[in-house]
């Protein structure tokens, strides 16, 4: 596993990195600069990245926010003190885990861990939300189709949805992608976009 951790304190960084000594087969780089944070990141591709960012001002929880939307892994981030306010932008910016006041190396482990489960469980919900968002837009797509044929047809909703499927077979194509044909052809037909 590659670990990035971001510390402009290397006293910090430290911590973190005796934190990690019982995490097997890992690599670990330390980033002690904030001047090309998320190039420097991508160049080196960890699996996750630990934030220590100490006190904080608002400016620099924003460029960091920034960072953590850019990257798509799981990030923790430790700070000495909070308020409501970052805390709802970090997760908003993508933070997995959001640490106050907890930089110690015993604890290292089981928040690396957590912030990897909560990525890897927020990025099945993403990717479900979109197959579900993208399923939802074919059977619009088809049910307009439908609605196209019954009209100019005559047909009944099921005939027009067999007329569907079975050009869809014919053609050796998806049921969407007749539809999305048929739509674009009515559009073309009534002069529309």
């Amino acid at each position: 596993m590659r670990i990035a951790i971001v510390d402009e304190s290397a006293a910090r960084a430290t911590i973190i990195e005796e934190g990690l000594a019982n995490v097997d087969d890992c690599e670990i780089f330390v980033v002690n600069e904030r001047r090309g944070l998320v190039a420097r990141i991508e160049d080196i591709a960890p699996d996750i990245v630990l934030m220590d960012l100490g006190n904080p001002s608002r400016d620099v929880l924003e460029e960091y926010f920034a960072v953590s939307r850019a990257l798509a892994r799981p990030i923790a981030m430790f700070v000495d003190d909070s308020d409501d306010e970052a805390l709802v932008a970090s997760v908003e910016a993508g933070v997995s885990s959001y640490v106050v006041d907890g930089l110690s190396p015993n604890r290292i482990r089981p928040i690396l861990d957590l912030a990897i489960t909560r990525f890897n469980a927020f990025s099945r919900l993403q990717s479900d939300l979109a197959e579900a968002k993208g399923k939802l837009a074919e059977r619009e797509m088809i049910d307009k189709a439908k609605r196209i044929l019954m009209t100019s047809r005559g047909l009944p909703e099921p005939k027009a949805y067999a007329e569907l499927r079975s050009t869809a077979m014919n053609k050796g194509k998806r049921i969407v992608d007749i539809a999305e044909a048929i739509v674009t052809a009515q559009k073309l037909l009534e002069g529309g976009a």
